[in-house]
């Protein structure tokens, strides 16, 4: 009889026991555990270096050609008369453009009428002086005088000559009107006068038109300095211009400046194309691209790269089944691609799918 209470007692004990245990087992399996990141919408991939063509892009612009580009002056002051060009007009090489009326031509005929003059006045001392010498009436040093003012005259009559030649007249003329004409065949790109104006020849900065001829243009683009080591002459290049943007243009670097620009820190690079039907007109705007060597490179898809603040960054996968964020440098956009210049090595594991979910959440 004593047994039997020792024996609930152990049993009683042994059954709170398992219930403590039971309980026990229950509050571990209760416990919170840090779950890996979810894979639901996550992908991983590796990633590789890709070779690509590269190109470097140039602004540019359209320019005539300076060799063939000239401005029209008045050639002596006077009223320009029927006068009649506009911009964009074709002309033809010797065609009047305007008739210019100058008191210019009567001065100069006037000095050379008072030259002839002379000359006859001198010329006729210079032979009565021979008659008096040779009857040794006149000293040799006063012939010796005549002879000077006489070739003096003939000098002053030859330069007033040479002044109505250099006005386009001659001298046996009676008009004080001449043509101005185009010395080249092109197209009128700007008229600096317009009809009944004074012309001031040697006090007037702006022409009275300038003409080009377009069959062929430049078109300059600016090479910066970081770029300069990169770009030689005959390099191929393409050109576009947005007034045809489905059109590519293609020639070659026909010089590379020798001086830097002080606005842009730029030197001009010289393209070389010819202009069927005046298609490019000059200050068009132009893009050039001039072919680089192709270079491997580590590109990776847009939404794989994430940026917080002034960082940016991709999630790799580590050893424990979770993901870190890797910072990296970005580089060109290609495409929904984008290049990494820094950062990944050939054949690192990146997230390249739902990184967006990796963030950490912020706030509470």
């Amino acid at each position: 009889m004593t047994d039997r209470p020792k024996f609930e007692l152990i049993t009683r004990s042994s059954m709170c026991l398992l219930a403590l245990l039971s309980i026990a087992g229950c509050k571990h399996e209760a416990e919170p555990v840090l779950a890996a990141a979810p894979t639901a919408n996550i992908k991983v991939e590796a990633v590789h270096l890709q070779s690509s063509d590269t190109w470097l892009e140039l602004p540019g612009r359209v320019e005539a050609d300076p060799a063939h580009l000239v401005h029209i002056y008045a050639p002596l002051s006077g009223r320009l008369l029927n006068f009649s060009l506009a911009a964009g007009q074709e002309v033809q090489k010797g065609q009047s453009i305007a008739m210019l009326q100058s008191g210019d031509v009567a001065q100069a005929r006037t000095d050379f009428e008072k030259g002839r003059i002379e000359v006859l006045r001198a010329d006729n001392a210079l032979e009565r002086g021979k008659l008096l010498v040779a009857h040794e009436v006149m000293s040799q040093a006063d012939f010796q005088e005549l002879t000077a003012v006489d070739a003096a005259a003939h000098a002053e009559q030859e330069r007033a000559r040479q002044r109505i030649r250099e006005l386009g007249f001659s001298e046996n003329g009676t008009t004080d009107m001449t043509a101005i004409t185009s010395p080249i065949s092109g197209t009128v790109l700007e008229t600096g006068t317009a009809n009944g104006e004074m012309q001031r020849s040697l006090e007037t900065t702006s022409g009275i038109a300038t003409i080009a001829n377009l069959d062929t243009i430049w078109v300059t683009g600016d090479l910066f300095e970081q770029d300069l080591s990169v770009v030689h002459r005959h390099d191929p290049v393409d050109i576009t211009f947005s007034a045809y943007p489905n059109e590519t243009f293609h020639g070659s670097i026909a010089n590379v400046g020798d001086s830097f620009d002080p606005a842009t820190h730029a030197v001009k690079v010289r393209v070389v194309l010819s202009n069927p039907g005046h298609r490019l007109k000059p200050a068009m705007f132009a893009r050039l691209r001039v072919a680089q060597p192709a270079l491997a490179r580590i590109f990776v898809p847009l939404a794989a790269v994430l940026h917080e603040g002034n960082a940016t960054g991709v999630y790799v996968p580590s050893s424990d089944g979770k993901y870190a964020l890797r910072q990296v440098k970005t580089g060109a956009t290609r495409g929904n691609q984008i290049e990494i210049v820094s950062g990944l090595r050939d054949g690192d594991r990146i997230v390249t799918e739902g990184a967006a979910f990796l963030r950490e959440p912020v706030g509470d």
